[in-house]
């Protein structure tokens, strides 16, 4: 399959397009940008600055991708945005670039699909099979990690860490790191349980949802500390696969406390 240009895109002297590209009505390609095999803007998209867009992305009018980063100490240093393969970016998203002082990149995988104006800010790492709904919005250097889905109009605060398999529920405020599988709800949000539908989608095995559900309950309702109870849990249950990978997570280096479930009274 050949690539096509539309007679009114503008694909700047410097563009990589590979094979089978469309470049629609109105579209704009920068000098540096690098389009995979298969990729398609369908009209009115602007791609900008050092960005990578893998085979198979396709990217909806209006979308603004690699721009210059919103953050007041970005000088112009050269940094790079690089999105995987079989994305799904519609209408009206925003993606930047890293900053120089931050890392240097954004880095989204593969097949997510990010919904109608959703912000993916600078130095954001994002994993792959996620869903992000209308109008989510990642601060700067917000890690998210594999299949999570965020509800819409949330927002994800600066440095926060999104575990893999979490849900975020719709218009919540995260304000500190989700553990992976947790169900996430308010503003400020709070953890409401965990996403069991999810992990069900998945094919998680019933033996591990069982042991994930006990351990979550002796994590955050059992008696002692926080770091009693992850001590015990981490014994009792060192062959549950899910239970050890949200153990990883809250054993990580974190600039963030956790959400944490909302206290009685």
């Amino acid at each position: 399959m050949s690539t096509f240009i539309h007679p009114t895109a503008l694909v700047e002297p410097g563009a990589e397009l590979g094979t089978g590209c469309r470049v629609g009505p109105f579209s704009v390609v920068g000098p540096e940008v690098v389009l995979g095999d298969g990729v398609e803007l369908l009209s009115h998209v602007v791609v900008a600055g050092a960005t990578k867009v893998g085979a198979g992305t396709r990217i909806f009018p209006f979308a603004s991708i690699g721009h210059a980063p919103q953050d007041l100490k970005f000088k112009g240093e050269r940094t790079v945005l690089e999105i995987g393969e079989n994305n799904t970016i519609r209408e009206n998203v925003t993606m930047s670039p890293g900053t120089g002082n931050g890392g240097g990149v954004t880095r989204a995988g593969d097949r997510n699909l990010f919904m109608v104006a959703v912000h993916v800010a600078h130095d954001c790492i994002i994993g792959s099979g996620n869903v992000f709904a209308n109008q989510v919005t990642l601060a700067g250097h917000v890690v998210v990690e594999d299949n999570v889905v965020a509800g819409g109009l949330s927002a994800v605060q600066q440095f926060c860490r999104v575990g893999q398999g979490a849900m975020i529920g719709g218009m919540s405020g995260i304000t500190a790191d989700v553990i992976p599988f947790g169900l996430t709800m308010g503003n400020r949000a709070h953890l409401a349980g965990l996403n069991l539908i999810g992990l069900n989608r998945r094919g998680a095995d019933r033996e591990h949802l069982n042991g994930l559900r006990a351990a979550f309950e002796a994590m955050f309702h059992g008696d002692g500390t926080l770091q009693t109870r992850l001590a015990a849990v981490e014994t009792d249950y060192a062959d549950n696969p899910l239970v050890q990978t949200v153990l990883d997570f809250v054993n990580a280096d974190t600039s963030r406390h956790f959400t944490l479930p909302q206290q009685p009274g």
